[in-house]
């Protein structure tokens, strides 16, 4: 069995994949990596996805299906993987091989230990185009470093701070056995990902190594904030799936203070994304989606309505009138230079 499998998503991406594959190669034979040709059509994908199964045939496997979006290109790369541990690398990101390397020596020495780990949480970079300083995304003053812990030993995490795809590893097992099944079709999934596991996540350990390289830049990447809006839609289904997840266990999700909080928080950010977007737009269709989805979650919590509404980023999202929204876009903004998201 394999230590760690990686899956790498890939939709036409020629033009940058091979830089992807060539850092996770970096692991060597204790890695699986997947190659998930999700139904590409307009370029050499398949067949680069081939050609390296070819010759690392030890390591890589190729996966050719249908096109599905990212979620279903997720769930192929679950379905298929062996190793105890399982990562999500996207074909235009990639990895450092020294961050790379210590996190396999940690799982190593993590594996049939006492406790079982569920979760590995690393570092991230934002590796935007034209940028020369890096914003690193770590956890050191949130989360405690070099041993196992529990919700209960995290600390408050910051606004723009939360765990990602890009930063987390889950124990393959536990993704299997919560059922998760990612939206086919669908942006913005990657929410999701991290979002439906928690509730099984008792056991995490985290490593300050910067190691996962998120790249910022192409126009038509899912992150660019025109794209975002024209896929509104999408993200609002998200959104309402998030909402539903949270209210429907919150019974059994309450009886872990720390960790409801850390994922009512994060809902809130989503949230508040969904809705500079839908002003940002300036249509009234959207914003009249903006009041539905406020709306829902309503009729799904009241008590969870009115705490986020009335928090900062709630409130600030509806100002009424045109002026209200201008503050709202202008607050987004000061938090798009602070924590360097688009």
């Amino acid at each position: 069995m394999k230590l760690l499998t990686i899956a790498v998503p890939c939709y036409n991406s020629e033009n940058y994949m091979r830089r992807c594959v060539e850092s996770l190669l970096k692991g060597g034979e204790d890695v699986e990596i997947l190659i998930v040709d999700d139904g590409s059509t307009k370029d050499r994908t398949g067949e680069i996805a081939d050609e390296y199964e070819a010759r690392y045939p030890s390591v890589v496997r190729a996966i050719h299906k249908e096109n599905g979006g990212h979620g279903s290109a997720v769930n192929a790369g679950i379905d298929a993987a062996s190793g105890l541990y399982f990562k999500v690398v996207d074909s235009d990101d990639w990895v450092k091989e020294e961050a790379y390397l210590k996190i396999l020596d940690t799982l190593r020495s993590l594996t049939g230990g006492d406790s079982t780990l569920d979760m590995l949480v690393s570092n991230y970079v934002y590796e935007k185009e034209g940028e020369k300083r890096k914003k690193v995304i770590q956890y050191r003053h949130t989360l405690p470093q070099d041993k196992i812990f529990t919700w209960a030993d995290c600390r408050h995490f910051l606004k723009g701070h939360y765990i990602l795809m890009h930063s987390v590893i889950f124990r393959t097992k536990l993704l299997k056995e919560c059922g998760l099944r990612l939206p086919e079709h669908t942006f913005y999934v990657d929410n999701l990902y991290v979002f439906e596991p928690l509730p099984y996540v008792r056991n995490m350990y985290y490593l300050d190594v910067n190691f996962y390289r998120y790249y910022i830049g192409r126009e038509d990447q899912s992150v660019n904030e025109e794209v975002m809006i024209s896929r509104i839609d999408q993200q609002l289904f998200v959104n309402r799936k998030m909402i539903d997840y949270l209210t429907e266990r919150k019974a059994e999700l309450v009886k872990d203070k720390r960790r409801y909080q850390y994922m009512r928080n994060y809902l809130e950010i989503i949230t508040t994304v969904s809705s500079v977007l839908l002003i940002r737009s300036g249509t009234k269709e959207n914003l009249q989606k903006k009041k539905e989805l406020w709306k829902y979650l309503k009729s799904k919590d009241k008590k969870l309505y009115t705490w986020m509404r009335s928090g900062i980023m709630g409130g600030t999202m509806n100002l009424p009138g045109r002026g209200g929204r201008g503050i709202s876009v202008r607050a987004y903004k000061i938090c798009q230079k602070i924590f360097k998201f688009n």
